[in-house]
């Protein structure tokens, strides 16, 4: 801590001195920011130079700018993780307490969800268009023994071709028993337009692990709530699994691009757009030993197995999906798109079992053809994609998938939506091997059927947003153990109607240099068994303070957030499965988590200084993410973001 602190103090005078230009110089951060700031410079390239567009073509500018919400997402995640409950060490998984937060796709996934929220899909991908070269880098100090580092550089040769490169790397050692985290997250992307922009690509290249430690949690909790001194150096704390750990890999090719066929745009055009994604992921869990200690006894934590020792679980899978379309685009009408798609996978062992009547087959193959039309108008204050798809092979699978947007001026906007989903399960639900003997299936499960309606507000006053979803044939994760110390992990599938609601309310505060940021999401749902289990109350709020310092060179940001949630059966995590399971044995919840925060901007760097959970030693040891599975202690948190442009 004493070293953390001395760098924090060393850096900030550093910065000030060498970054501090002669001349007139004007100020970057105000307490309301702007979307994003300019360079001050001879020759200064306009913000809306420095562009980043998703898949969709939503574009996003550069921002430096210090806000309460870049201090939300300065996270390993690098978003805004309100909703997401976060395991004991940097790089785990989180458990979900904001169930809205939920993506469905129409296709068949390749599981293990659990492990994916590190994991960059092709909808995370931003390619870039710049004026200059940009550089930014992530650093973050972790729990113990390791650090995180985000490192992004792109630059356009010309002002139609640009190229990009990142790799984000993690390795902390965690304060439990066999918590080692340690993933990366490679990245390239590409973009090219011609003269006219009658051609148009952009393509991304991502190579990714993610490999954790697995203890299983805690054996004995009574332990850890008692509060016994003895109990505070966390590895004292006896856990179910000394040498188990987990790994995730995937590659991932992706094109995305159109053609023109008339050769100068005008009011009516005609393009050709084609996508291409080919991915293989692997995913592997080991556990050397088999049997856990508990006390003086052993107990086989997840049943029995084929193996006495060395068990290496591995799980392969890859996926090709093309998609043709011809777009018809008229300036008044809007954009009119026909298409086609051709998924395939193939989620696979390296062997058929057979034992006990039961024939568990080596592959889930699938070949899925779908056509499809959608529609998009922008015209004034209004602006609407509408999309339906439905497969034209033996596979019952369809999309209606509608979204409204209506901006009265730029302090009043208003979005709807409606998702009609009927979905194919994920392939881990229907196939999975193990050398554990329960830990072995061959399903055939019916569609999952999903209607959503979502809406959402925001104003000068308040923002809000809503949610209705109805789910019917939801599939799940169970524990059918009757011992309470094993996981005995099988997937399910709900017969009735799972009905949520879910109503989430942002508003901030100002006084004087002060404010208070708030945000409450109120949850629901009516089901006759408890299956689909969230917080009813979730809320994070901030009261903080911001100001410049140093003749307006440093501007400050410090305050205090609380999180909390009210109690609940929340999901418990399994690691050979990589997946979540309900369960209603133990409630967690009900307990406040404070962090008291230092942020500062230094031109184009901001310096993030945290103590996180500082009231976890007088509070009551009942904080966890998981029933078996501690929140973080008390733990103090350096980090920075510093851009490089011209």
């Amino acid at each position: 801590m004493r070293i953390v602190t001395l760098l924090f103090f060393i850096l900030i005078p550093m910065l000030l001195i060498s970054q501090v230009q002669s001349g007139k110089r004007s100020d970057s951060s105000s307490k309301f920011q702007r979307k994003s700031d300019t360079i001050n410079a001879a020759k200064v390239a306009p913000i809306d130079q420095y562009r980043f567009i998703n898949i969709e073509r939503d574009t996003t500018y550069l921002d430096t700018s210090l806000t309460i919400q870049r201090e939300y997402s300065f996270n390993y995640l690098r978003k805004d993780n309100f909703g997401l409950l976060a395991f004991p060490n940097e790089g785990q998984t989180y458990n979900t307490l904001q169930y809205s937060l939920t993506k469905y796709s129409p296709y068949p996934e390749f599981g293990f969800k659990a492990k994916h929220f590190s994991f960059l899909e092709a909808n995370d991908i931003k390619y870039s268009s710049v004026a200059t070269p940009v550089t930014e880098l992530y650093f973050k100090s972790v729990m113990q023994k390791g650090q995180t580092l985000d490192a992004f550089f792109t630059l356009n040769t010309s002002p139609r071709l640009n190229f990009s490169i990142a790799y984000k790397g993690l390795r902390s050692q965690g304060r439990y028993i066999n918590h080692l985290s340690s993933t990366g997250n490679f990245r390239f992307t590409t973009s090219y337009s011609t003269l006219t922009s009658r051609y148009v690509v952009n393509a991304h290249f991502t190579s990714q692990d993610i490999s954790n430690e697995e203890n299983g949690g805690i054996t004995t909790t009574s332990d850890f709530e008692s509060g016994d001194s003895n109990y505070t150096t966390r590895e004292r704390l006896e856990v179910y699994l000394t040498d188990a750990k987990s790994f995730l890999k995937g590659k991932r090719f992706f094109v995305d691009h159109f053609f023109r066929v008339n050769p100068t745009k005008g009011a009516n055009n005609l393009y050709v757009a084609h996508q291409f994604n080919y991915e293989n992921k692997f995913f592997e869990y080991n556990q050397p030993t088999v049997g856990s200690t508990v006390g003086s006894s052993t107990i086989y934590r997840f049943g029995d197995s084929f193996l006495s020792s060395g068990i290496n679980d591995q799980t392969h899978y890859n996926k090709m999906y093309n998609k043709v379309g011809l777009v018809y685009e008229n300036t008044t009408l809007g954009k009119f798109q026909f298409f086609a798609d051709d998924f395939r996978s193939n989620f696979y062992y390296d062997q058929i079992l057979i034992f006990d009547s039961k024939t568990v087959p080596a592959s889930l193959s699938r070949q899925i053809n779908s056509a499809g039309g959608q529609y998009e108008y922008q015209k004034n204050k209004w602006n609407g994609k509408f999309l339906y798809s439905r497969s034209i092979t033996n596979q019952s699978l369809s999309n209606l998938d509608a979204k409204l947007n209506y901006e009265l001026n730029d302090a009043y906007q208003f979005t709807f939506g409606y998702q009609n989903l009927n979905k194919l399960p994920n392939d881990n639900y229907n196939l999975y091997q193990s050398s554990y003997v329960d830990y072995n299936w061959s399903n055939d499960f019916k569609n999952e059927k999903i209607n959503s309606l979502t809406a959402t507000a925001a104003t000068p006053w308040i923002e809000a947003s809503l949610q209705l979803t109805t789910l019917n044939d939801h599939l799940y994760f169970e524990n059918t153990a009757t011992d309470a110390s094993q996981q005995i992990i099988t997937p399910k599938q709900y017969g009735s109607t799972i009905n949520y609601l879910s109503i989430k309310a942002s508003k901030e505060f100002t006084f004087g240099r002060f404010a208070f940021n708030n945000t409450v999401l109120y949850q629901k749902t009516d089901q006759q068994d408890a299956v689909l289990n969230v917080p009813e109350i979730v809320t994070r709020n901030t009261i903080y303070y911001t100001n410049f310092m140093f003749k307006k060179a440093l501007f400050l940001q410090t305050g205090i957030t609380l999180n909390y949630f009210t109690s609940y059966f929340a999901n418990d995590y399994n690691p050979v499965i990589g997946e979540f399971f309900t369960q209603t044995k133990k409630e967690i919840g009900n307990y406040p988590n404070l962090d008291f925060f230092i942020n500062a901007k230094i031109q184009r760097t901001r310096i993030y200084f945290k103590a996180e959970h500082f009231n976890s030693s007088f509070t009551g040891n009942n904080f966890y993410s998981a029933p078996n599975t501690p929140y973080r202690d008390f733990t103090i948190r350096f980090g920075l973001i510093w851009n490089f442009f011209n």
